[in-house]
C-alpha cells in the first residue's frame, strides 16, 4: 500500500429543475467521496478540473480546496461533498487532480477518474 494515496470515487446526476434546454444551460450535480488510502495523514490542499462538453469545448478549474473546505484525512478517513457544473450541451466529461500535502511535508496528487455528465434518457 502506498504511503501517500488518496481515492476518489464519483456520482453525477442531472438537475432538471434548474436547467433550460432553450437556453442551452444543462446542470449536474456529482457528488464526490475521497478516501485517505495511504497510511500517512494528509491534507487536500486545491483542485484541478477539466470539463469537457459535447462540442469539445474546454474548460478548467483551478481553486483552493473543495466546497470551502481544506479536509485533513488521517488514513481510513473519508470526506464526501456535493457539487455542480453547469453544461451549453446534454452531455459532457469530467477530471481531474486533488493536490495534496502529507503530515511529513511530502506533496502528491490524488487523480479523479473521468466520468460522464449525461441526460438520462440519452444514454443507451
Amino acid at each position: 500500500m502506498a504511503a501517500y494515496e488518496f481515492k476518489v470515487s464519483v456520482v453525477s446526476r442531472y438537475i432538471e429543475e434548474q436547467s433550460d434546454a432553450d437556453k442551452s444551460q444543462y446542470v449536474f450535480a456529482y457528488t464526490i467521496t475521497i478516501r485517505n488510502t495511504g497510511t500517512i495523514a494528509a491534507q487536500l490542499i486545491s483542485r484541478h478540473w477539466v470539463i469537457t462538453n459535447a462540442s469539445n469545448q474546454i474548460q478548467e478549474i483551478h481553486g483552493l480546496g473543495v466546497v470551502g473546505h481544506q479536509p485533513l484525512l488521517q488514513p481510513g478517513e473519508q470526506f464526501e461533498y456535493t457539487s455542480g457544473a453547469t453544461l451549453t450541451t446534454p452531455q459532457g466529461t469530467m477530471y481531474g487532480e486533488y493536490f495534496c500535502v502529507a503530515e511529513d511535508g511530502t506533496r502528491f496528487e490524488a487523480e479523479i477518474p473521468e466520468f460522464v455528465l449525461t441526460l438520462p434518457r440519452t444514454l443507451h
